[in-house]
């Protein structure tokens, strides 16, 4: 989750300020109505309609409100809010990644949403999703999409092989090299990516960091095994070798939708990519089981997505009519809406219709979420995965060893958060 950004980049969110934030927009005079400006940080082309259609339904609905949608690259929307919101002039709501909502409520640029109209239905959100979306004991974010890791299979290759969804990783080796006997394609293919690899440190009970303790575990004994798991993955029958280019991510994904490797583990956004594929043509031929356990008998996907979170610079007037918004858009009738249109994961159970679950996509992944681990309100968490994308990359590529690369990335971590001891 690295973050980054040049001179163009300032410049261009300096211009997005000035024409997009709503404490100086002209909307809110006594005789018209307020407009609040929103950035939505989705894919424009698969996912932004949707949200453009309910934003009509809003406005019809709220005739003294009007809303301004501007849709900015989500690799470059956590610089463009931070330089906006630093200089005032911040969007109203902002579509915010769960790793930044805590981040920006400590420089006190998100407004607390308990008590308020945009957490009315408070307890009919996903209690973890809820719980990510604090820092320092208050909510600063309404849950709008959620999503997880899980084991995506084709339904096909397994029942071939004779081998179902493996419960532990030493299941998923062995079912890999059956598959790979019995149909001649590999059964697994990983990651080399910190986020896709955090789950084999949730499933042998620790994290990158301890936040509560304030202690680095990057390269503690428990991360070690759960490393050497994810490791282990990338060598022997029926595993694929680990990829280390750039365009990884998109070989995995391609292997996998036209029936070139049995299973990945992947992420809810792909959904509607796993259709495209020549080997789920037929939607039901997608599996979808919890990521494998560690030693510890437990699974552990991280949990992300998105929440709204309302800028705490805008006057009360576009204050009020922002949490209004954020109320319509998070609730059960938006949420299937937009899961029905984008095949992406409501944050409320009340929103998974039959409709909704009519997609096995979106029911497969329904289920893997009680395992899911939500991330610690700790603003730097999400940096903390920088030093491991290189690190980890390295050591699957055997270019350095497991204790090299964690040491080094233990190094990297300690100067992100420098008040934790090793």
């Amino acid at each position: 989750m690295r973050r980054g950004i040049a001179a163009t980049a300032l410049v261009a969110s300096f211009a997005l300020a000035a024409t997009a934030c709503g404490g100086s927009d002209s909307g809110g005079k006594a005789d018209g109505p307020v407009t609040i400006t929103w950035w939505d940080t989705s894919n424009a082309t698969n996912e932004a309609p949707t949200y453009k259609a309910l934003i009509k339904d809003f406005e019809a609905a709220n005739k003294d409100i009007k809303v301004k949608y501007v849709n900015v690259q989500f690799d470059q929307a956590q610089n463009k809010f931070d330089t906006a919101a630093g200089a005032s002039g911040a969007p109203d709501v902002l579509r915010s990644e769960v790793g930044w909502t805590p981040a920006f409520a400590k420089k006190g640029y998100f407004l607390p949403l308990d008590g308020t109209e945009a957490l009315a239905d408070q307890a009919k959100f996903k209690s973890n999703l809820i719980e990510q979306a604090q820092y320092d004991g208050k909510t600063y974010g309404v849950p709008f999409v959620t999503d997880t890791l899980a084991l995506v299979y084709n339904k096909q290759l397994f029942e071939k092989a004779g081998v179902e969804a493996p419960k532990t990783w030493d299941d998923l080796k062995k079912a890999a090299a059956t598959i790979k006997t019995k149909t001649g394609v590999d059964g697994y293919w990983g990651s080399t990516q910190a986020y896709y690899a955090q789950t084999f440190l949730h499933g042998e009970g620790t994290d990158t960091v301890d936040a509560a303790a304030k202690k680095i575990t990057v390269n503690s004994a428990a991360a070690k095994k759960g490393y050497g798991t994810w490791l282990s993955l990338f060598s022997g029958k029926g595993l694929h070798k680990a990829d280390t280019t750039a365009d990884a991510y998109a070989h995995i994904q391609d292997a996998f939708v036209n029936g070139k490797v049995a299973a990945i583990i992947q992420g809810p956004w792909e959904i509607t990519n796993f259709y495209k594929g020549s080997a789920f043509t037929d939607k039901s031929n997608l599996g979808i089981a919890t990521v494998p356990a560690g030693s510890t008998g437990k699974a552990g996907a991280p949990t992300g997505g998105h929440n709204l979170s309302v800028y705490a610079g805008s006057d009360s007037a576009h204050q009020k009519a922002a949490l209004k918004f954020v109320n319509f858009m998070t609730s059960a009738k938006s949420q299937s809406t937009i899961a029905l249109k984008n095949s992406t994961l409501p944050t409320r159970d009340d929103a998974y219709t039959t409709e909704v679950k009519a997609d096995p996509g979106i029911a497969g992944f329904q289920t893997v979420l009680s395992a899911a681990q939500p991330r610690p309100a700790l603003p730097e968490y999400s940096s903390l995965w920088g030093p491991l994308d290189i690190e980890l990359p390295k050591v699957a590529g055997g270019k350095e060893s497991l204790d090299k690369g964690l040491s080094n990335a233990e190094v990297a971590i300690a100067k992100l958060v420098p008040d934790f001891s090793k």
